[in-house]
């Protein structure tokens, strides 16, 4: 990917694409194995609770999912920090190690008939180490994103965060729907959704080949020694940047509800709730994410040209409008599934197709890996961790709809939120 010369006949920019997809690798594995977890889990999770009630061994699957990610804002602190002192490259390898090991382990779990309750206790130790390593993940390479980029084409870079992400999730919906294809539930239950995680860890090994030879930004190098001088930088993160941090979570909340409803939560609500044929589910899903992966350049660089606030208004205000009429669109048939998938992602790319760069450019550089990672995450914790959950809670309960008003609510306030933030296009990082 490249961009024309221009007309003094200068040599055009040539974006590092191995580099952006190297740093980007980890990410992309981690949401590969969250998105499994979650698509997968109507298939699983009588595995690894006692038999007899399917719903509540749905509900408790999606309780370990959501406490797993109450170890991300741990991650983010310890592994967001070890990033400002040790380095980036060091930090986005240990968490790709771990978020492979992680998915290896799921694969080849006892189940409950096996082992008894030891079986949902190695689960959850398997998705803690999965958590810790997500939550350092997303603000260590974003934080790399950010730095290494040009500041007029910082937007263009970042896009590639979720271009790796949406292919990785796109290859987890398209193995979802050949699997749905070609097994039969009974099968998908006994050994079939095992596969998954065992691919995961095989992804695991070309990440981290990817990324032996990445060097550490510039701009990171030059301040490093001030980020190992910095005393309680959790505390500073609050003293110092208190907007940035408000801001963060203003927004975050939003993009990681977006998140979790489109690629996580949708699928078995749709299948277990709403009678959706999990086959239509998955094929609409896969066309989504495709269109989700194909917006993200073109979204990057739409964001260095005519600026953040704008394309983030965008999202956040057709959200809040849309997201209660597509729910009812949830329903047996592929056209509906369609609709909802593809409008929901293609507004969601507003937001992703900058994600690093937005939040780069909030915390200065000694602070940029922990500021990121642990209001992030803990923001991701509360509202992403326990979407799945709250959407199934609610559908049991026969008040479904009502979770698509709270992520319009979620809008609203992202609206607002973003209304304040300063326009950043263009701008040196701090």
């Amino acid at each position: 990917m490249g961009e024309p010369a221009v007309a003094d006949g200068t040599a055009r920019h040539r974006l590092p694409v191995r580099k952006l997809f190297a740093a980007s690798a980890g990410n992309a594995l981690e949401w590969f194995d969250w998105t499994i977890y979650a698509t997968f889990s109507i298939y699983f999770a009588a595995a690894f609770f006692p038999a007899g009630n399917d719903t509540l061994a749905l509900i408790n699957t999606f309780a370990t999912y959501a406490l797993a990610f109450f170890f991300r804002p741990l991650g983010g602190v310890l592994l967001g920090r070890f990033a400002d002192v040790r380095g980036r490259k060091p930090a986005m390898i240990l968490t790709i190690g771990l978020m492979a090991g992680g998915s290896v382990a799921i694969g080849v779990l006892p189940t409950f008939e096996q082992v008894g309750w030891l079986a949902p206790v190695l689960l959850l130790v398997a998705r803690i180490a999965q958590g810790l390593s997500l939550g350092g993940e997303v603000s260590n390479a974003s934080a790399y994103l950010g730095e290494i980029a040009p500041s007029e084409r910082r937007g263009r870079y970042s896009s590639f965060f979720y271009i790796s992400t949406g292919s990785a999730v796109l290859v987890a919906t398209v193995l979802g729907f050949v699997l749905a294809r070609t097994m039969d539930k009974s099968q998908l239950s006994s050994f079939g959704w095992r596969i998954p995680f065992l691919l995961g860890g095989v992804l695991g090994v070309v990440g981290l080949w990817l990324r032996r030879s990445l060097a550490e930004s510039e701009l990171y190098q030059r301040k490093k020694e001030q980020a190992r001088r910095v005393e309680r930088p959790l505390r500073t993160t609050l003293t110092h940047h208190p907007r940035a941090v408000g801001q963060l979570v203003g927004f975050t909340m939003l993009s990681t509800l977006c998140y979790y409803t489109f690629f996580s939560a949708l699928t078995s609500f749709a299948v277990k709730n709403r009678g959706a044929d999990d086959v239509d589910t998955f094929l609409a899903l896969s066309i989504g994410t495709a269109l989700f992966v194909a917006l993200q350049y073109p979204m990057g660089a739409l964001a260095d040209r005519a600026g953040r606030k704008p394309q983030l208004l965008v999202w956040a205000g057709a959200t809040a409008l849309v997201i209660v009429p597509l729910s009812y669109l949830v329903r047996p048939g592929l056209g509906g599934l369609l609709v909802v998938f593809c409008v929901g992602l293609g507004l969601y790319t507003a937001m992703t197709s900058l994600a690093p760069a937005i939040m780069s450019e909030l915390f200065p550089t000694e602070l940029r890996g922990l500021g990121i990672g642990a209001w992030y995450n803990l923001t991701v914790a509360v509202f992403g961790g326990t979407a799945p959950l709250v959407l199934n809670a609610l559908s049991a309960a026969g008040a479904g709809t009502a979770f698509f008003w709270y992520v319009a609510i979620a809008a609203a306030i992202a609206f607002l939120v973003i209304l304040r933030l300063p326009e950043t296009t263009g701008t040196e990082l701090q």
